[in-house]
């Protein structure tokens, strides 16, 4: 059967054809046999894909349209929409997991039995999976339905030959979610690893606004337990569905999701999960405030209408056993917010507040806010001296777009919780963490913000500290003294020398380019535009994907391509190894034909740049291609290395006077102000 159905958009078109959607607009004026739109508007028509795909390959722009590519536009012009496309390519993918026999079976054969044959399949597998009867979330798609979706079942039963079905699945997933950024509120799997660890090991898991299921899989992949439970629910019916296949599809454990408001119509009211997990939403005012001022969960006060997020706090505590562990992603104002005093208060009374963890900008949606985790406890019995961990990981805020220093802050808190956890005290860790009474937050405004409450770095050791700082800038100034570039001579006109240009290099084989990917399936650091640009390690982290990441060499040489300055950085044996990210492009010089440290430096000359950036938008954009270096011999090529390398040290020692002259400016400012150090010295 063709695959007449299916509709694909310009940008659809770019991607498939590797182009521009300039390309495809020239092609659709100056082509008469350019295929006619079959839908979409006036602005934004959309193509049918065989008929793209067949003037592509006539054309000669497209040899072979790759398989994640077909079945991603199969998907995305489905006729029902692409989350019901989802759905039912998800279902398959879980019979081909699960009774690849039953797939084998139902798919030899046309479409039409295909269609016919599906369902009672896909209920076998269903059932077994989620739960006999209506309860079940992912409902079985009748013939008729499967029948356009033919094509696309059949291709995503391909893909998953190769990777499986789990990776198969989840590119899908990405790619839907990548694709409706505003739609969907996603947990960054470093946090949801992080809340899952801070849980603990547990038999039943309860997420009650479970989302994309991340908190729930790290769950799972924190400490797999023989018959684990996963519980989970969501307001959005389409969502919960692709919830529970992706969890279905991830883990051996039992999935349950339903579908539902969460605190107006609790599907697990008799549910006493061992842990919960939430990132629940954030700012809610119609949240049931009038319809559920009675509810029995409100065990530690109603909370006022401006206080969803105690809502959500109190749901989670009333669904594990006593004992049971909750965390939960806070938003900073709902630990001080004065509407939401009372319940703070009596949250710590009665000793189910633990820990209050605040988390460096950057971790979570929204990303300019330094949100909080709340750890709970549901009380066995009254606390005899109730204290509270307040601890601040705010310091590993990371210098770039990747987010935080996730590998700092997992190993801070967890160690701080795990001390206060098996001790029930801490000793304080000024600037981290520290374990307060409660009765010393049980004021009129029971703020429990960490940074109010924590003592200042310089409180301990302030002025050992300091000493430590100006040693290593003395020393630092003097290697910068030291490395500072010699005098010029008298100017002299600039010689005149043959010059090639880096697209020459690559197509005569002197040098190889590669750019930076938007995801990848090794989980390894990733060097950033933002950390080239300011010479700091890898900080970011690459969404999980089937594409293959770039990884660097020691002697590459990577430029920013977007508004990064006269820069160019060499790859030494600490950085190697780190993926590519993107905005950056990947230059790997032969070494029998040129020295990297002068293929950099001849890159970062600023008339270089100007020559080969575009300035079109308000981005100034560099072709990498256009830069321009001259012809030199190897050995001449090493002389200008050494000294480009010199000026490299050179800077570097620049930037390190830099950071600990403002260490040393701070910690005097604050060793002053608190006492920690005498004016008189």
């Amino acid at each position: 059967m063709q695959d007449n159905g299916t509709e694909v958009t310009a940008a659809g078109i770019a991607r498939l054809a590797g182009v521009g959607r300039a390309a495809v607009s020239n092609w659709r004026r100056r082509h008469a046999d350019f295929p006619r739109p079959v839908g979409g508007t006036e602005t934004s028509p959309s193509f049918a894909l065989a008929d793209i795909e067949a003037w592509l390959r006539a054309q000669g722009k497209l040899a072979e349209v790759p398989p994640r590519e077909r079945v991603w536009q199969q998907l995305a012009g489905h006729p029902e929409g692409p989350v019901t496309a989802l759905t039912h390519a998800g279902c398959v993918l879980l019979l081909v997991h699960e009774r690849p026999n039953l797939w084998l079976d139902a798919s030899a054969g046309s479409d039409e039995r295909l269609a016919a044959m599906l369902p009672a399949a896909l209920d076998e597998v269903l059932d077994a999976r989620f739960g006999p009867g209506p309860e079940r979330t992912v409902a079985t798609p009748i013939g008729p339905r499967l029948l356009p979706a033919a094509p696309l079942l059949r291709g995503a039963a391909e893909l998953a030959a190769g990777p499986g079905a789990r990776k198969a699945y989840e590119f899908l997933l990405g790619r839907h979610l990548d694709a409706n950024p505003r739609q969907y509120t996603l947990t960054p799997e470093p946090l949801a690893e992080l809340m899952a660890e801070l849980a603990g090991p547990a038999r039943t898991v309860l997420d009650p606004a479970c989302g994309t299921g991340t908190l729930l899989r790290a769950a799972t992949a924190t400490a797999t337990r023989p018959g684990q439970e996963l519980y989970g629910q969501d307001s959005d019916p389409a969502l919960a569905a692709l919830t529970a296949l992706r969890l279905a599809l991830s883990t051996d454990a039992t999935v349950r999701i339903a579908a539902g408001d969460s605190l107006r119509a609790d599907a697990r009211t008799a549910l006493r999960a061992d842990a919960a997990l939430c990132h629940p939403p954030f700012n809610e005012r119609n949240w049931g405030h009038d319809e559920l001022a009675y509810d029995a969960r409100w065990e530690y006060g109603f909370p006022a209408r401006t206080e969803s997020e105690l809502a959500w706090v109190q749901h989670a505590l009333a669904r594990v056993r006593d004992g049971g562990t909750v965390v939960v992603l806070m938003p900073p104002a709902a630990a001080s917010r004065r509407s939401g005093r009372r319940v703070r208060a009596d949250l710590l009374r009665r000793g189910a507040l633990r820990a209050v963890i605040a988390l460096p900008a950057g971790a979570a949606p929204p990303y300019n806010i330094p949100l909080h985790l709340w750890v709970l406890r549901r009380p066995e019995r009254a606390p005899a001296q109730p204290e509270v961990l307040l601890a601040d990981a705010g310091q590993f805020a990371g210098e770039g777009r990747g987010g935080p220093d996730w590998r700092s802050v997992r190993d801070a808190v967890l160690d701080a919780w795990g001390t206060y956890d098996r001790t029930g005290r801490l000793d304080d860790r000024p600037g981290l963490a520290r374990c307060l009474p409660v009765i010393e937050l049980l004021d009129d405004d029971v703020d429990l913000a960490p940074a109010r409450h924590l003592p200042p770095p310089t409180a301990t050791g302030g002025t050992g500290r300091l000493t430590d700082v100006r040693e290593r800038l003395d020393e630092t100034l003097r290697l910068t003294a030291e490395l500072t570039p010699a005098a010029p001579g008298t100017g002299r006109a600039a010689p005149r020398r043959p010059l090639t240009t880096v697209g020459e290099l690559a197509r005569a084989g002197a040098l190889t380019l590669r750019t930076g990917t938007n995801g990848g399936h090794a989980r390894v650091p990733v060097l950033t535009d933002h950390d080239v640009l300011t010479g700091t390690g890898p900080s970011g982290t690459l969404p999980e994907s089937d594409e293959e990441p770039v990884l660097t060499e020691s002697g590459d040489v990577v430029v920013p391509v977007l508004g990064g300055g006269t820069v160019a950085r060499v790859i030494d044996d600490a950085t190697a190894g780190a993926a590519l990210g993107r905005g950056l492009v990947l230059l790997r010089p032969d070494p029998a034909a040129l020295d990297p440290w002068f293929l950099a430096g001849f890159l970062r000359g600023t008339a270089n740049h100007r020559q080969a950036s575009s300035y079109a938008s308000t981005a100034t954009r560099l072709d990498v291609r256009r830069l321009q270096l001259p012809r030199l011999p190897l050995d001449a090529q090493r002389g200008y290395g050494d000294r480009f390398r010199a000026l490299d040290e050179f800077e570097r020692a620049l930037r390190l006077a830099g950071r600990l002259g403002e260490q040393l400016v701070r910690g005097m400012y604050d060793g002053l102000t608190d006492g920690t150090v005498d004016p008189g010295r």
